[in-house]
């Protein structure tokens, strides 16, 4: 059968086709004269029938014939058909240059077309015509990279690569005149936090600062030029905060709390840098605020009780290491933490019997801790390293004090501990 008759008969299969199915897809609510309809119909369908048999060569005039003549029909499967015709035909053996060079010269007008019309795919086909550019065309580095940033805008789950592609633009184009080594910075942040177990993007982003540092500077230039812009100042303070610039953090966090005040990770941050900068009345009052937010999360208590501690508040620390455990219902930590409160008060104060039963209320309190996790090896070594510390046998013995015996802790000293001992 030769190539007329060939097309002859499919002709005959698209007319019968197009009346029981595709009809009523194409030419619902459409305007067009039913002539171009049907030429419009004909063309698409030698193009799929061509596609199908996979001869590329073929099929690749009717569809240029269709997205001239009506680019929006057929959207759901004409662009990325075209798409493979285009690319397959441009890398095959067989073409000659002179056409591989044509198709070359229409891919933008293709991609063009496929991001204008075909909008759920519209960053894809973006991210496609940015490459093309770089690889075939040779378009100017600024503008194929402004092209990668419009796809990662219309579409930020495209492939990672593209991502890379434009890091690496940005990483050769970098200059003391333009953001491109800030932008690099904050493409393989981002592509770092996505993909954790990528060890890929972590090295590009240690390549492009000398050290954490220079980071820090950069980080906060950034937020300082977008100062409303709540991603940057988090990136900003938490890169400050693994640098160990606690006190260049504090402004960032301060204003996201401000911000975004029901946000319990921002206000946990500031807490925890007050606290390391020794500014403990404002870590107080940080934490309270979290635990407004977050009344239920152990921990916030656990770091509330710290603070205290620290303070030399002890009695209030314990009080926030009880709700801890409460919550909990039993944990092995904070008892633990109970513990050092009582080691913390018998240290500070004179050695006698009272500061001996204190350590030994600090003893029996570490095992409490150990009931519930065992694993607690550093409970076991307060245990050891009091062994001396708590009262002997002799010392029950003149007192007249017997095994079984309660014993208030009581002095100057103890009196917000208000517990008993019982003698062993």
């Amino acid at each position: 059968m030769n190539r007329l008759s060939k097309i002859i008969g499919i002709f005959s299969f698209i007319l019968v086709l197009s009346t029981v199915k595709v009809s009523a897809q194409v030419l619902q609510n459409d305007s067009t004269s039913s002539s171009n309809i049907a030429n419009i119909l004909v063309q698409y369908s030698l193009f799929a029938e061509y596609y199908k048999n996979k001869d590329y060569k073929s099929a690749l005039p009717y569809g240029w014939i269709v997205l001239k003549d009506n680019p929006k029909k057929f959207v759901p499967w004409i662009y990325f058909k075209m798409e493979k015709v285009l690319w397959y035909l441009h890398d095959s053996t067989k073409i000659s240059p002179k056409k591989a060079k044509s198709i070359e010269n229409k891919m933008s007008y293709f991609y063009n077309l496929a991001v204008k019309y075909d909008s759920a795919n519209r960053g894809y086909f973006e991210a496609r015509k940015a490459f093309v550019s770089e690889k075939w065309l040779k378009v100017n580095p600024d503008i194929i990279i402004k092209e990668y940033e419009k796809a990662i805008k219309y579409d930020s789950t495209i492939s990672s690569y593209y991502y890379d592609r434009l890091g690496q633009l940005y990483k050769n184009q970098a200059n003391d005149k333009n953001n491109y080594k800030t932008k690099a910075i904050d493409l393989y942040s981002y592509l770092s936090d996505k993909y954790p177990n990528n060890q890929r993007w972590p090295d590009e982003l240690e390549g492009l600062v000398e050290n954490i540092n220079e980071l820090v500077k950069i980080d906060k230039k950034a937020w300082n030029l977008d100062k409303e812009n709540l991603g940057k100042a988090y990136k900003y303070a938490i890169v400050a905060l693994k640098a160990g610039k606690y006190e260049n953090a504090i402004p960032a966090l301060e204003f996201l709390v401000k911000k975004s005040p029901n946000t319990p990770n921002y206000w946990n941050q500031l807490a925890l840098t007050y606290q390391k900068v020794g500014k403990l009345d404002k870590a107080i009052e940080t934490f309270k605020e979290l635990i407004k937010l977050k009344p239920k999360n152990k921990v916030n208590y656990l770091n509330l009780g710290i603070v205290y501690k620290n303070k030399g508040e002890l009695a209030r620390a314990r009080e926030q290491f009880l709700k801890a455990n409460k919550i909990a219902h039993g944990w092995g930590i904070v008892i633990y933490d109970e513990g050092l409160l009582y080691e913390q008060a018998a240290r500070d104060c004179e050695f006698n019997f009272n500061t001996k039963l204190v350590y030994l209320l600090a003893v029996n309190t570490y095992k409490r801790a150990l009931k519930i996790d065992p694993t607690l090896n550093q409970a076991k070594e307060r245990i050891i390293a009091l062994h001396d510390s708590i009262p002997t046998k002799e010392d029950y013995f003149f007192r007249g004090y017997h095994s079984g015996k309660v014993l208030p802790i009581t002095g100057k000293c103890y009196g917000w501990i208000n517990r008993n001992v019982i003698i062993p």
